[in-house]
Protein backbone atom coordinates (compact mmCIF):
# COMPACT_ATOMS: atom_id res chain seq x y z
CA UNK A 1 0.00 0.00 0.00
CA UNK A 2 2.60 2.21 0.85
CA UNK A 3 4.51 1.42 -2.36
CA UNK A 4 1.42 2.43 -4.40
CA UNK A 5 0.82 6.05 -2.69
CA UNK A 6 4.74 6.77 -3.04
CA UNK A 7 4.29 5.59 -6.91
CA UNK A 8 0.96 7.46 -7.40
CA UNK A 9 2.57 10.50 -5.51
CA UNK A 10 5.12 10.73 -7.72
CA UNK A 11 3.52 10.63 -10.93
CA UNK A 12 0.65 13.39 -9.62
CA UNK A 13 3.90 15.89 -9.01
CA UNK A 14 5.44 14.78 -12.20
CA UNK A 15 2.42 16.13 -13.62
CA UNK A 16 1.82 19.03 -11.83
CA UNK A 17 5.60 19.87 -12.72
CA UNK A 18 5.02 19.49 -16.40
CA UNK A 19 1.53 21.15 -16.48
CA UNK A 20 3.05 24.19 -14.73
CA UNK A 21 6.24 24.17 -16.13
CA UNK A 22 4.53 24.32 -19.89
CA UNK A 23 2.24 26.01 -19.21
CA UNK A 24 4.59 29.18 -18.10
CA UNK A 25 6.80 29.00 -21.08
CA UNK A 26 3.92 28.23 -23.84
CA UNK A 27 1.74 31.31 -22.09
CA UNK A 28 2.97 33.77 -23.72
CA UNK A 29 3.56 31.71 -26.86
CA UNK A 30 0.07 31.37 -27.16
CA UNK A 31 -0.93 35.19 -26.10
CA UNK A 32 1.00 36.61 -28.88
CA UNK A 33 0.08 33.71 -31.36
CA UNK A 34 -3.96 34.60 -30.90
CA UNK A 35 -3.34 38.10 -30.71
CA UNK A 36 -1.72 37.79 -33.88
CA UNK A 37 -4.84 35.72 -35.44
CA UNK A 38 -7.00 37.48 -33.24
CA UNK A 39 -10.49 38.10 -35.51
CA UNK A 40 -9.71 35.31 -37.73
CA UNK A 41 -11.65 32.48 -35.85
CA UNK A 42 -14.55 34.03 -34.69
CA UNK A 43 -17.15 32.23 -33.94
CA UNK A 44 -20.74 32.22 -31.61
CA UNK A 45 -19.43 30.13 -28.34
CA UNK A 46 -15.93 28.20 -27.91
CA UNK A 47 -15.19 25.48 -30.19
CA UNK A 48 -11.16 24.63 -28.93
CA UNK A 49 -11.50 21.08 -28.38
CA UNK A 50 -9.65 18.65 -25.73
CA UNK A 51 -9.09 15.35 -25.71
CA UNK A 52 -12.52 13.71 -24.83
CA UNK A 53 -14.74 16.57 -25.89
CA UNK A 54 -15.33 20.07 -26.34
CA UNK A 55 -15.12 22.94 -24.01
CA UNK A 56 -18.47 23.62 -25.76
CA UNK A 57 -20.91 20.95 -24.39
CA UNK A 58 -22.70 20.44 -27.62
CA UNK A 59 -19.59 19.59 -29.09
CA UNK A 60 -18.59 17.39 -25.71
CA UNK A 61 -21.97 15.35 -27.10
CA UNK A 62 -20.16 15.11 -30.51
CA UNK A 63 -23.57 13.18 -32.29
CA UNK A 64 -26.49 14.53 -29.71
CA UNK A 65 -28.06 16.57 -32.60
CA UNK A 66 -30.64 15.74 -35.09
CA UNK A 67 -29.07 13.55 -37.12
CA UNK A 68 -27.96 10.20 -36.22
CA UNK A 69 -23.88 9.64 -37.12
CA UNK A 70 -24.54 6.89 -39.51
CA UNK A 71 -27.06 9.05 -41.11
CA UNK A 72 -24.40 11.90 -41.27
CA UNK A 73 -21.77 10.23 -42.34
CA UNK A 74 -23.30 9.17 -45.70
CA UNK A 75 -25.09 12.44 -46.66
CA UNK A 76 -21.42 13.62 -45.59
CA UNK A 77 -21.01 11.42 -49.12
CA UNK A 78 -23.47 12.84 -51.14
CA UNK A 79 -22.51 16.46 -50.21
CA UNK A 80 -18.89 15.24 -51.12
CA UNK A 81 -19.58 13.76 -54.74
CA UNK A 82 -22.04 16.94 -55.50
CA UNK A 83 -19.49 18.91 -54.94
CA UNK A 84 -16.46 17.81 -56.64
CA UNK A 85 -14.84 20.13 -58.65
CA UNK A 86 -16.18 23.61 -56.96
CA UNK A 87 -13.05 24.22 -55.52
CA UNK A 88 -10.31 23.01 -57.92
CA UNK A 89 -8.15 26.37 -59.62
CA UNK A 90 -8.42 26.82 -63.21
CA UNK A 91 -5.65 25.33 -65.20
CA UNK A 92 -2.53 27.22 -65.90
CA UNK A 93 -0.32 26.19 -68.76
CA UNK A 94 3.59 25.31 -67.59
CA UNK A 95 4.23 22.09 -66.00
CA UNK A 96 7.16 23.08 -63.60
CA UNK A 97 4.13 25.41 -61.81
CA UNK A 98 2.94 24.30 -58.50
CA UNK A 99 -0.51 24.71 -59.84
CA UNK A 100 -0.18 22.42 -62.69
CA UNK A 101 1.80 19.35 -60.61
CA UNK A 102 -1.84 19.90 -58.28
CA UNK A 103 -3.64 19.17 -61.12
CA UNK A 104 -1.44 16.76 -62.53
CA UNK A 105 -1.55 15.00 -58.88
CA UNK A 106 -5.31 14.97 -59.07
CA UNK A 107 -5.75 13.44 -62.39
CA UNK A 108 -3.42 10.15 -61.00
CA UNK A 109 -5.67 9.54 -58.00
CA UNK A 110 -9.52 8.85 -59.04
CA UNK A 111 -12.21 10.33 -57.16
CA UNK A 112 -13.37 7.18 -56.23
CA UNK A 113 -10.60 5.66 -54.39
CA UNK A 114 -8.81 7.46 -51.59
CA UNK A 115 -5.25 5.36 -50.16
CA UNK A 116 -3.69 6.52 -46.73
CA UNK A 117 -1.97 4.84 -44.07
CA UNK A 118 0.86 5.19 -41.21
CA UNK A 119 4.20 4.05 -40.47
CA UNK A 120 5.41 3.88 -36.82
CA UNK A 121 8.37 2.87 -34.68
CA UNK A 122 7.93 2.12 -30.80
CA UNK A 123 9.32 1.40 -28.05
CA UNK A 124 9.15 0.08 -23.94
CA UNK A 125 12.37 -0.17 -22.00
CA UNK A 126 11.51 -1.82 -18.27
CA UNK A 127 13.56 0.07 -15.70
CA UNK A 128 12.59 -1.68 -12.11
CA UNK A 129 13.60 -5.16 -13.00
CA UNK A 130 15.80 -7.16 -10.87
CA UNK A 131 18.49 -9.16 -12.29
CA UNK A 132 16.61 -12.86 -13.23
CA UNK A 133 17.15 -15.94 -11.14
CA UNK A 134 19.23 -18.42 -13.50
CA UNK A 135 17.59 -19.89 -16.82
CA UNK A 136 14.29 -17.33 -16.61
CA UNK A 137 14.08 -14.49 -18.78
CA UNK A 138 15.44 -11.04 -18.64
CA UNK A 139 13.11 -8.10 -18.47
CA UNK A 140 15.58 -5.84 -17.94
CA UNK A 141 15.63 -2.61 -20.33
CA UNK A 142 15.00 -2.99 -23.89
CA UNK A 143 11.80 -5.13 -24.32
CA UNK A 144 10.23 -3.52 -27.26
CA UNK A 145 11.23 -2.18 -30.45
CA UNK A 146 8.53 -2.04 -33.06
CA UNK A 147 8.19 -1.09 -36.42
CA UNK A 148 4.46 -1.19 -37.34
CA UNK A 149 2.83 -0.22 -40.76
CA UNK A 150 -1.40 0.48 -41.32
CA UNK A 151 -2.89 0.85 -45.15
CA UNK A 152 -5.97 1.81 -45.91
CA UNK A 153 -7.92 2.02 -49.06
CA UNK A 154 -11.67 4.02 -48.78
CA UNK A 155 -13.50 2.79 -52.16
CA UNK A 156 -16.71 5.08 -53.15
CA UNK A 157 -19.40 2.79 -54.83
CA UNK A 158 -21.95 5.36 -55.48
CA UNK A 159 -23.25 8.09 -53.71
CA UNK A 160 -24.91 6.04 -50.85
CA UNK A 161 -21.74 2.89 -51.12
CA UNK A 162 -18.48 2.62 -49.46
CA UNK A 163 -15.85 -0.34 -49.50
CA UNK A 164 -13.45 0.36 -46.41
CA UNK A 165 -10.19 -2.50 -45.92
CA UNK A 166 -7.06 -1.58 -43.59
CA UNK A 167 -3.97 -4.01 -43.10
CA UNK A 168 -1.72 -3.81 -39.67
CA UNK A 169 1.77 -5.29 -39.60
CA UNK A 170 4.48 -5.05 -37.34
CA UNK A 171 7.87 -6.45 -36.82
CA UNK A 172 9.94 -6.19 -32.84
CA UNK A 173 13.18 -5.89 -33.39
CA UNK A 174 13.70 -6.27 -30.06
CA UNK A 175 13.92 -10.09 -30.16
CA UNK A 176 16.05 -9.90 -32.60
CA UNK A 177 18.61 -7.78 -30.65
CA UNK A 178 18.37 -9.68 -27.38
CA UNK A 179 19.42 -13.77 -27.52
CA UNK A 180 15.85 -15.28 -28.99
CA UNK A 181 16.68 -18.86 -26.78
CA UNK A 182 15.62 -16.30 -24.10
CA UNK A 183 11.84 -16.26 -24.79
CA UNK A 184 9.58 -18.91 -24.76
CA UNK A 185 7.69 -20.16 -27.93
CA UNK A 186 4.34 -18.32 -26.81
CA UNK A 187 6.30 -15.18 -26.87
CA UNK A 188 8.00 -15.20 -29.76
CA UNK A 189 4.60 -16.26 -31.54
CA UNK A 190 2.54 -13.52 -30.24
CA UNK A 191 5.11 -10.92 -29.63
CA UNK A 192 7.60 -10.57 -32.37
CA UNK A 193 5.64 -9.96 -35.50
CA UNK A 194 2.22 -10.07 -36.89
CA UNK A 195 0.20 -9.39 -39.95
CA UNK A 196 -3.43 -8.70 -39.94
CA UNK A 197 -6.48 -8.05 -41.19
CA UNK A 198 -7.74 -5.01 -39.87
CA UNK A 199 -11.90 -3.61 -40.65
CA UNK A 200 -12.79 -4.83 -44.14
CA UNK A 201 -16.59 -3.95 -44.98
CA UNK A 202 -19.10 -2.42 -47.31
CA UNK A 203 -21.59 -0.09 -46.33
CA UNK A 204 -24.53 1.77 -47.63
CA UNK A 205 -28.34 2.56 -47.67
CA UNK A 206 -31.01 0.14 -48.77
CA UNK A 207 -34.06 2.29 -48.00
CA UNK A 208 -33.75 5.97 -47.14
CA UNK A 209 -34.11 5.05 -43.59
CA UNK A 210 -32.33 1.73 -43.46
CA UNK A 211 -28.26 1.46 -44.19
CA UNK A 212 -26.70 -1.88 -43.88
CA UNK A 213 -22.68 -2.64 -43.04
CA UNK A 214 -21.34 -5.83 -43.77
CA UNK A 215 -17.55 -7.25 -43.10
CA UNK A 216 -15.11 -6.64 -40.44
CA UNK A 217 -15.74 -4.10 -38.20
CA UNK A 218 -15.61 -1.93 -34.58
CA UNK A 219 -18.83 -1.34 -32.96
CA UNK A 220 -18.40 0.41 -29.86
CA UNK A 221 -21.40 0.18 -26.75
CA UNK A 222 -21.41 2.11 -24.11
CA UNK A 223 -20.47 6.08 -22.57
CA UNK A 224 -16.94 5.17 -20.92
CA UNK A 225 -13.97 6.33 -22.21
CA UNK A 226 -12.00 4.40 -19.73
CA UNK A 227 -13.97 1.15 -18.68
CA UNK A 228 -15.84 -1.52 -20.61
CA UNK A 229 -18.94 -2.66 -19.12
CA UNK A 230 -21.63 -2.91 -21.82
CA UNK A 231 -18.89 -2.53 -24.70
CA UNK A 232 -18.75 -6.25 -25.06
CA UNK A 233 -19.32 -6.65 -29.24
CA UNK A 234 -15.20 -6.22 -30.04
CA UNK A 235 -12.31 -8.16 -27.94
CA UNK A 236 -8.96 -6.00 -27.52
CA UNK A 237 -5.67 -6.55 -28.02
CA UNK A 238 -4.37 -6.49 -23.96
CA UNK A 239 -0.60 -7.68 -24.35
CA UNK A 240 1.18 -4.34 -22.65
CA UNK A 241 -1.71 -3.24 -20.18
CA UNK A 242 -2.88 -0.03 -19.62
CA UNK A 243 -0.25 1.92 -22.39
CA UNK A 244 -2.91 2.99 -24.52
CA UNK A 245 -6.56 3.77 -24.45
CA UNK A 246 -9.45 1.18 -25.01
CA UNK A 247 -10.00 3.11 -28.31
CA UNK A 248 -6.55 2.20 -29.54
CA UNK A 249 -7.14 -1.68 -28.30
CA UNK A 250 -10.49 -2.80 -29.90
CA UNK A 251 -9.92 -5.73 -32.36
CA UNK A 252 -12.62 -5.48 -35.19
CA UNK A 253 -14.59 -8.61 -36.30
CA UNK A 254 -17.00 -10.07 -39.04
CA UNK A 255 -20.70 -9.01 -38.89
CA UNK A 256 -23.35 -7.94 -40.60
CA UNK A 257 -25.07 -4.67 -39.01
CA UNK A 258 -28.35 -3.27 -40.12
CA UNK A 259 -29.68 0.36 -38.85
CA UNK A 260 -33.28 1.58 -38.97
CA UNK A 261 -33.86 5.18 -38.40
CA UNK A 262 -36.90 6.61 -37.25
CA UNK A 263 -37.00 10.38 -35.15
CA UNK A 264 -34.73 10.16 -32.58
CA UNK A 265 -34.51 6.49 -32.38
CA UNK A 266 -32.60 4.08 -34.46
CA UNK A 267 -32.50 0.55 -33.84
CA UNK A 268 -29.10 -1.56 -34.45
CA UNK A 269 -29.21 -5.44 -35.58
CA UNK A 270 -26.27 -7.25 -35.40
CA UNK A 271 -25.49 -10.49 -36.20
CA UNK A 272 -21.46 -11.64 -35.24
CA UNK A 273 -19.99 -14.19 -37.85
CA UNK A 274 -16.37 -14.40 -36.43
CA UNK A 275 -15.33 -15.96 -33.10
CA UNK A 276 -12.47 -13.81 -31.34
CA UNK A 277 -11.22 -13.27 -28.54
CA UNK A 278 -8.88 -10.62 -26.39
CA UNK A 279 -5.46 -11.10 -27.17
CA UNK A 280 -3.57 -11.47 -23.65
CA UNK A 281 -0.16 -11.84 -22.19
CA UNK A 282 1.61 -15.32 -23.32
CA UNK A 283 3.49 -17.59 -21.21
CA UNK A 284 6.84 -16.27 -20.46
CA UNK A 285 5.62 -11.96 -20.96
CA UNK A 286 6.37 -10.25 -18.04
CA UNK A 287 2.40 -9.49 -17.67
CA UNK A 288 1.84 -13.32 -17.74
CA UNK A 289 0.57 -13.99 -14.05
CA UNK A 290 1.59 -17.70 -13.02
CA UNK A 291 4.71 -19.32 -13.51
CA UNK A 292 3.65 -22.15 -15.69
CA UNK A 293 1.52 -22.00 -18.65
CA UNK A 294 -2.32 -22.14 -18.95
CA UNK A 295 -4.46 -25.19 -19.71
CA UNK A 296 -5.04 -25.30 -23.58
CA UNK A 297 -7.37 -22.75 -24.92
CA UNK A 298 -10.81 -24.43 -26.82
CA UNK A 299 -11.97 -21.88 -29.43
CA UNK A 300 -15.93 -22.19 -30.51
CA UNK A 301 -14.70 -22.91 -34.26
CA UNK A 302 -16.39 -20.05 -36.93
CA UNK A 303 -19.86 -21.19 -38.21
CA UNK A 304 -23.46 -20.93 -38.29
CA UNK A 305 -24.21 -23.00 -34.70
CA UNK A 306 -21.65 -20.55 -33.37
CA UNK A 307 -23.08 -17.26 -34.69
CA UNK A 308 -23.42 -14.10 -31.98
CA UNK A 309 -26.45 -11.86 -31.81
CA UNK A 310 -26.66 -8.04 -30.91
CA UNK A 311 -29.36 -5.50 -30.57
CA UNK A 312 -29.34 -1.52 -29.54
CA UNK A 313 -31.80 0.90 -29.35
CA UNK A 314 -30.56 4.60 -29.51
CA UNK A 315 -32.18 7.77 -28.97
CA UNK A 316 -30.46 10.67 -29.35
CA UNK A 317 -32.17 13.97 -27.47
CA UNK A 318 -31.29 17.55 -27.00
CA UNK A 319 -29.00 17.25 -23.95
CA UNK A 320 -29.15 13.80 -23.18
CA UNK A 321 -28.91 10.54 -25.00
CA UNK A 322 -30.33 6.94 -23.96
CA UNK A 323 -28.70 3.31 -25.51
CA UNK A 324 -30.26 -0.16 -24.64
CA UNK A 325 -28.53 -2.89 -25.18
CA UNK A 326 -28.87 -6.81 -25.61
CA UNK A 327 -26.20 -9.88 -26.93
CA UNK A 328 -26.15 -13.42 -27.29
CA UNK A 329 -22.23 -14.21 -27.02
CA UNK A 330 -19.29 -16.05 -26.26
CA UNK A 331 -17.46 -15.14 -23.06
CA UNK A 332 -14.64 -13.46 -23.75
CA UNK A 333 -12.65 -14.27 -20.25
CA UNK A 334 -12.49 -18.42 -20.63
CA UNK A 335 -13.17 -20.68 -17.53
CA UNK A 336 -11.08 -23.56 -16.78
CA UNK A 337 -13.12 -27.06 -17.14
CA UNK A 338 -12.26 -30.61 -16.57
CA UNK A 339 -12.90 -32.33 -19.82
CA UNK A 340 -12.24 -36.24 -20.77
CA UNK A 341 -8.82 -35.20 -22.67
CA UNK A 342 -7.53 -33.09 -19.27
CA UNK A 343 -8.32 -29.76 -18.20
CA UNK A 344 -9.42 -26.92 -20.90
CA UNK A 345 -10.28 -23.45 -20.69
CA UNK A 346 -13.68 -23.27 -22.16
CA UNK A 347 -15.55 -19.73 -23.26
CA UNK A 348 -19.66 -20.04 -21.99
CA UNK A 349 -22.22 -18.55 -24.10
CA UNK A 350 -23.22 -15.73 -22.52
CA UNK A 351 -26.87 -13.13 -22.28
CA UNK A 352 -26.20 -9.83 -21.85
CA UNK A 353 -28.83 -6.91 -21.22
CA UNK A 354 -27.41 -3.30 -20.54
CA UNK A 355 -28.05 0.51 -20.89
CA UNK A 356 -26.13 3.23 -21.14
CA UNK A 357 -27.33 6.72 -20.96
CA UNK A 358 -25.56 10.45 -20.82
CA UNK A 359 -26.58 14.34 -19.71
CA UNK A 360 -25.08 17.34 -20.34
CA UNK A 361 -25.05 20.24 -17.56
CA UNK A 362 -22.82 23.10 -18.36
CA UNK A 363 -19.74 22.38 -18.28
CA UNK A 364 -20.21 19.04 -16.83
CA UNK A 365 -20.85 15.56 -18.21
CA UNK A 366 -22.90 12.85 -16.50
CA UNK A 367 -22.31 9.39 -17.76
CA UNK A 368 -23.67 5.74 -16.69
CA UNK A 369 -23.94 2.09 -17.56
CA UNK A 370 -25.15 -1.13 -16.30
CA UNK A 371 -24.98 -4.53 -17.49
CA UNK A 372 -26.16 -8.05 -16.20
CA UNK A 373 -24.37 -11.03 -17.78
CA UNK A 374 -26.07 -14.13 -17.16
CA UNK A 375 -24.60 -17.92 -17.85
CA UNK A 376 -21.19 -17.47 -16.50
CA UNK A 377 -19.70 -21.05 -15.91
CA UNK A 378 -16.73 -21.43 -13.27
CA UNK A 379 -14.15 -24.82 -12.09
CA UNK A 380 -15.47 -24.98 -8.50
CA UNK A 381 -19.30 -25.42 -9.77
CA UNK A 382 -19.51 -27.34 -11.99
CA UNK A 383 -23.13 -27.63 -14.00
CA UNK A 384 -24.15 -24.34 -12.50
CA UNK A 385 -24.25 -21.02 -13.70
CA UNK A 386 -24.07 -17.00 -11.77
CA UNK A 387 -24.53 -14.16 -12.88
CA UNK A 388 -22.97 -10.69 -12.86
CA UNK A 389 -24.25 -7.33 -12.19
CA UNK A 390 -21.93 -4.28 -13.60
CA UNK A 391 -22.52 -0.71 -12.96
CA UNK A 392 -20.70 2.49 -13.50
CA UNK A 393 -21.00 6.20 -12.79
CA UNK A 394 -18.84 8.87 -14.46
CA UNK A 395 -18.47 12.57 -14.56
CA UNK A 396 -16.58 14.54 -16.66
CA UNK A 397 -15.93 18.61 -16.32
CA UNK A 398 -14.38 20.59 -18.89
CA UNK A 399 -15.32 24.19 -17.58
CA UNK A 400 -11.54 24.65 -17.04
CA UNK A 401 -9.27 26.26 -20.66
CA UNK A 402 -8.04 23.43 -22.68
CA UNK A 403 -8.51 20.90 -19.93
CA UNK A 404 -10.36 18.08 -19.03
CA UNK A 405 -11.28 16.13 -15.81
CA UNK A 406 -13.32 12.99 -15.78
CA UNK A 407 -13.67 10.48 -12.81
CA UNK A 408 -15.40 7.03 -13.60
CA UNK A 409 -15.81 4.08 -11.30
CA UNK A 410 -17.07 0.54 -11.48
CA UNK A 411 -18.65 -2.38 -9.58
CA UNK A 412 -18.26 -5.39 -10.92
CA UNK A 413 -21.14 -8.17 -8.64
CA UNK A 414 -21.18 -11.46 -9.00
CA UNK A 415 -24.21 -12.33 -7.56
CA UNK A 416 -25.16 -15.43 -5.37
CA UNK A 417 -21.53 -15.67 -4.71
CA UNK A 418 -19.78 -18.89 -3.42
CA UNK A 419 -16.26 -18.77 -1.17
CA UNK A 420 -15.20 -21.43 -3.48
CA UNK A 421 -15.09 -19.52 -6.20
CA UNK A 422 -12.09 -17.35 -4.45
CA UNK A 423 -9.57 -19.88 -4.77
CA UNK A 424 -7.71 -21.37 -7.82
CA UNK A 425 -8.04 -21.68 -10.77
CA UNK A 426 -11.45 -19.77 -10.54
CA UNK A 427 -9.60 -16.57 -8.74
CA UNK A 428 -13.13 -14.76 -8.63
CA UNK A 429 -13.92 -11.95 -6.43
CA UNK A 430 -17.12 -11.01 -4.92
CA UNK A 431 -17.15 -7.02 -5.83
CA UNK A 432 -14.05 -6.13 -7.68
CA UNK A 433 -14.02 -2.32 -8.11
CA UNK A 434 -12.01 -0.10 -10.16
CA UNK A 435 -11.80 3.48 -10.25
CA UNK A 436 -9.91 5.46 -13.41
CA UNK A 437 -9.29 9.10 -13.37
CA UNK A 438 -7.98 10.91 -16.48
CA UNK A 439 -6.87 14.44 -16.68
CA UNK A 440 -6.13 15.54 -19.87
CA UNK A 441 -4.28 19.79 -21.01
CA UNK A 442 -4.22 20.93 -24.34
CA UNK A 443 -1.33 23.20 -25.74
CA UNK A 444 -0.52 25.33 -28.87
CA UNK A 445 -4.18 25.20 -30.35
CA UNK A 446 -3.67 21.28 -29.48
CA UNK A 447 -1.24 19.92 -30.94
CA UNK A 448 0.52 19.49 -27.68
CA UNK A 449 -1.77 17.42 -25.25
CA UNK A 450 -0.50 16.19 -21.30
CA UNK A 451 -2.19 13.41 -19.97
CA UNK A 452 -2.48 11.26 -16.75
CA UNK A 453 -4.03 8.37 -15.60
CA UNK A 454 -4.95 6.33 -12.76
CA UNK A 455 -6.44 3.09 -12.89
CA UNK A 456 -7.14 1.60 -9.32
CA UNK A 457 -9.00 -1.83 -8.71
CA UNK A 458 -10.31 -2.01 -4.79
CA UNK A 459 -10.82 1.29 -4.14
CA UNK A 460 -7.01 1.39 -2.19
CA UNK A 461 -5.24 -0.56 -4.77
CA UNK A 462 -5.43 -3.63 -3.15
CA UNK A 463 -6.15 -5.53 -6.04
CA UNK A 464 -4.31 -3.62 -8.25
CA UNK A 465 -3.47 -0.47 -9.98
CA UNK A 466 -1.65 1.89 -12.89
CA UNK A 467 -0.36 5.11 -13.62
CA UNK A 468 0.26 7.12 -17.12
CA UNK A 469 1.89 10.13 -17.74
CA UNK A 470 2.37 10.80 -21.44
CA UNK A 471 2.60 13.72 -23.32
CA UNK A 472 1.59 13.72 -27.52
CA UNK A 473 2.64 16.26 -29.58
CA UNK A 474 1.57 17.10 -33.34
CA UNK A 475 5.20 18.41 -35.42
CA UNK A 476 3.01 18.79 -38.03
CA UNK A 477 0.14 17.43 -40.23
CA UNK A 478 2.19 14.16 -40.90
CA UNK A 479 4.32 13.60 -37.85
CA UNK A 480 3.32 12.70 -34.56
CA UNK A 481 5.55 11.53 -31.39
CA UNK A 482 4.55 10.13 -27.98
CA UNK A 483 6.45 9.70 -24.87
CA UNK A 484 5.43 8.78 -21.49
CA UNK A 485 6.39 6.76 -18.66
CA UNK A 486 3.96 4.20 -16.74
CA UNK A 487 3.93 2.51 -13.01
CA UNK A 488 2.26 -0.97 -11.82
CA UNK A 489 1.34 -1.98 -8.83
CA UNK A 490 1.00 -6.13 -8.02
CA UNK A 491 -2.81 -7.05 -6.37
CA UNK A 492 -4.61 -10.00 -5.48
CA UNK A 493 -6.66 -9.19 -9.36
CA UNK A 494 -4.69 -12.19 -11.12
CA UNK A 495 -3.59 -10.24 -14.00
CA UNK A 496 -2.07 -7.85 -11.42
CA UNK A 497 0.28 -10.36 -9.56
CA UNK A 498 3.66 -10.15 -9.43
CA UNK A 499 3.84 -7.50 -11.93
CA UNK A 500 4.88 -4.77 -9.91
CA UNK A 501 8.39 -4.23 -11.43
CA UNK A 502 7.19 -3.78 -15.09
CA UNK A 503 7.46 0.00 -14.94
CA UNK A 504 8.67 1.28 -18.14
CA UNK A 505 9.05 4.43 -20.31
CA UNK A 506 7.73 4.31 -23.84
CA UNK A 507 8.01 6.13 -27.17
CA UNK A 508 6.68 6.42 -30.41
CA UNK A 509 6.99 8.21 -33.83
CA UNK A 510 4.31 8.23 -36.77
CA UNK A 511 4.37 9.09 -39.95
CA UNK A 512 0.87 9.57 -41.57
CA UNK A 513 0.02 10.03 -45.39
Amino acid sequence: MGRLISKMVLVLLLSLILLWDTGQVLAQQTTDLDDILSGFDEQTGPTRKTQNGESNINEVLEGFDDEPREKRDQSGLEEEEALTGFDEAPEKSGEGRPDARADQDRKLKPDWLKLSGAFSIGSSINFAHDAPEPGKTDHRGLSRLKAKAHLEADLKLSLSWRIKIEGNAFYDLAYAIHDRDEFTDDVLDHYEKEADLGVAYIQGTLLPSLDLKAGRQIVVWGKSDNIRVTDVLNPIDNREPGLVDIEDLRLPVAMTRLDYYFGDWNVSGIAIHEVRFNKDPQFGNDFFPAPAPLPKEEKPSTGIDNQEYAVALNGIFSGWDLSLYGAYLFDDQAHVEQTPSGLKRMHSRVTMFGAAANVALGNWLLKGEAACFRGLEFFSLPGKTKSRLVVMAGVEYSGFTDTTISFEIVNRHLLSFDDRLKTAPDNTLENDFQTVLRVTRNFLHETLTLTFLASTFDLTGGNGAFQRLSLDYDLNDQVACKIGVITYQSGDKPSFRNIDDNDRLYFEIKYSF
